[in-house]
């Protein structure tokens, strides 16, 4: 049932997010009815910057989580004091070994926190970002006893403004200041849930209850691509066994902006969201997010019949799986690199009016990620942490007007992993805290080869059919090499909102 609630609320959002304020787009960005640029009274009203206001709002969340840690949860963790607090000056950061989805989600999440914390007060992406780092730091040096994260610090600013961003947007085309009752309260309840820190702030200001002559949109009505699906997913992993599960599975894209119009943009105006929620036994609730937001670009070429463009991007991958059965009882992939830069060039082609083909190559930087391991299992942690690279090549076609779309995709990322544990190592002598390293030192390479088909059956509803190939490739020091190869087929319905 948890799994159920997650999924339904999501959709609950972006459908409210998509009702009377987003004029859809199609997912090949087909001429959108209409833009909407944000009003020059509302860029002063809420540009002003509070410092000090975002900076106890951050201090306070800290405070409440370590508390409900504390007193309610009773977490180990959380019974500080001030040798605790010395300890961890004087023993410095370490590699923590933390489960997956806290290292590589939830702490980049809790990061968009401390980011819309600053953002919602004036302040610009940049300068959230600070703040997402302050943050980070006065968690890991106060609020727990155990030694500060080396990982922590990098993965929860620098993750939380690509998540803080994407959702600070988000919550801005929902909130609308002008409405009053029961249409206000779903606003601001709905934008709630997808900036928490936003709202609170309104809150604070009175901003949340106060009627105005303007909406209090800081971005205006961009155009906006939505995307809907639900269907059958199949998961399968290939060793010596070969095992195979099956359960439902839904996927919200949303494409924000316009990817084809570079020139006079700001940071941000563009980004792409894809998250896959998965109903299905032993299987985590969000099995994929992606997030790609533009930061810079410049046209080459923009004419009637194609367009060059290159941009600056920052980008979050999460993938996530966990044992499909007792008969393999294996983990089929993991990978995360929720630290991550890079450059990109795209190409759109329109043979005519019917017809559309775009295409797009980039190459990315990573900072920090981490990806399954198949010797490392030491306290909650089986992946190993490193830096690398990352590639990816899309190409879509849109045939026939729309009615049939087809896409094929291909990521792949390399992470090396430099700190390993000594050969002669008396685990004895170790415990989680005092394991100071990455994991198993290690070179990997990383697949998802993807093919996609969109088949129109009404006016916004088709049947889509993927196929998902994973393919990661682990060469260990001192340790048998492993290859690991994952299936996932979807037929679900789509409906483009």
């Amino acid at each position: 049932m948890k799994k159920f609630y997650i999924a339904t609320l999501i959709i609950f959002i972006f459908s409210t997010l998509c009702n009377n304020v987003i004029y859809a787009q199609s997912s090949y960005n087909q001429p959108i009815s209409k833009y909407e640029k944000a009003d020059s009274i509302d860029l002063t009203y809420y540009g002003k910057k509070r410092p000090w206001q975002a900076a106890a709002i951050v201090v306070g969340t800290n405070l409440g989580v370590w508390a409900f840690d504390r007193y309610v949860m009773k977490e180990p963790f959380a019974y500080i004091n001030a040798s605790t607090i010395k300890e961890n000056f004087t023993y410095g950061f370490v590699w923590d070994n933390d489960k997956w989805s806290t290292n590589m989600f939830m702490h980049p999440y809790h990061g968009n926190l401390y980011f819309n914390a600053a953002r919602s007060n004036g302040f610009n992406y940049w300068y959230s970002g600070l703040y997402a780092l302050g943050g980070s730091a006065m968690w890991e040096l106060f609020m727990e006893n155990e030694h500060p994260s080396i990982n922590d610090i990098i993965v929860t600013p620098i993750g939380g403004m690509v998540i803080g961003e994407m959702t600070y947007r988000a919550s801005d085309l929902i909130l609308d200041d002008r409405t009053m009752g029961w249409e206000r309260f779903g606003r601001e309840a709905s934008a709630f849930v997808v900036s928490p820190m936003r709202s609170l702030t309104r809150i604070i200001n009175g901003d949340a209850w106060r009627k105005r002559s303007t909406s209090g949109r800081q971005f205006g009505i961009p155009n906006i691509a939505v995307q809907l699906s639900a269907g059958v997913r199949s998961l399968s992993y290939r060793d010596n066994l070969f095992d195979r599960g099956v359960g439902f599975a839904s996927e919200l894209i949303v494409e924000y902006g316009d990817r084809f119009e570079g020139e006079g943009q700001k940071l941000f105006d563009y980004f792409t969201v894809r998250a896959n929620l998965n109903l299905q036994a032993s299987q985590p609730a969000i099995g994929r997010i992606n997030i790609m937001g533009r930061l810079h670009s410049k046209d080459l070429i923009n004419n009637d019949k194609q367009m060059i463009n290159l941009a600056m991007y920052q980008l979050f991958d999460y993938f996530d799986s966990d044992t499909i059965s007792k008969q393999s009882a294996k983990v089929p992939y993991r990978l995360s690199t929720p630290a991550s830069f890079g450059a990109g060039m795209i190409y759109q082609y329109k043979a005519d009016k019917r017809h559309k083909l775009d295409a797009f190559v980039g190459v990315n930087g990573v900072l920090l990620g981490g990806v399954l391991s198949d010797h490392y299992n030491i306290y909650k942690r089986n992946y190993n942490l490193g830096s690398g690279f990352s590639t990816r090549a899309t190409v879509n076609a849109s045939l026939w007007n729309g009615k049939l779309n087809l896409t094929a995709n291909h990521q792949f990322y390399r992470l090396f992993t430099w700190k390993g544990y000594p050969e002669d190592i008396e685990w004895k002598e170790y415990d989680h805290k005092t394991l100071n390293v990455q994991g198993n030192e290690s070179q990997t390479s990383f697949h998802v080869s993807e093919i996609r088909a969109d088949v129109k059956l009404l006016n916004k509803l088709y049947i889509t059919g993927s196929l998902i190939h994973f393919l990661r490739n682990s060469n260990y020091k001192d340790l048998p090499n492993v290859n690991s190869v994952s299936l996932e087929t979807r037929l679900m319905l789509t409906y483009q909102l």
